[in-house]
């Protein structure tokens, strides 16, 4: 699994890269902090499967990462999905070392 940092991230979003952001959390999560990902939770994400791009870069995410590199490794192995990438140390991180104005939960 490709892992991918919060300041890449940030990086990517800033120069306006064209890739996706998922975000694996719970709605409840989503709506205390959010970086602006689409929300497809955990539980829903396998049955959303024609929601994530084949052709471009896809970055997964949820609070501390756990979630999402489970996520990334199980539609690696399902789905033979191979454009995916986890950041690392999830929202959390985010919320550390780049926004600490978001709430931390």
């Amino acid at each position: 699994m490709i892992e991918i940092t919060v300041q890449e991230l940030k990086q990517k979003m800033d120069s306006k890269e064209d890739f996706q952001l998922i975000d694996v959390r719970e709605s409840y999560e989503y709506d205390i902090a959010n970086i602006g990902g689409e929300l497809i939770p955990m539980a829903e994400i396998m049955s959303n499967i024609d929601k994530i791009s084949k052709e471009k870069e896809v970055v997964v995410h949820c609070r501390s990462g756990k979630r999402s590199a489970a996520v990334c490794d199980a539609l690696e192995r399902e789905f033979g999905i191979t454009n995916l990438h986890n950041l690392k140390g999830g929202i959390l991180a985010w919320v550390d070392e780049i926004d600490n104005s978001l709430a931390k939960y």
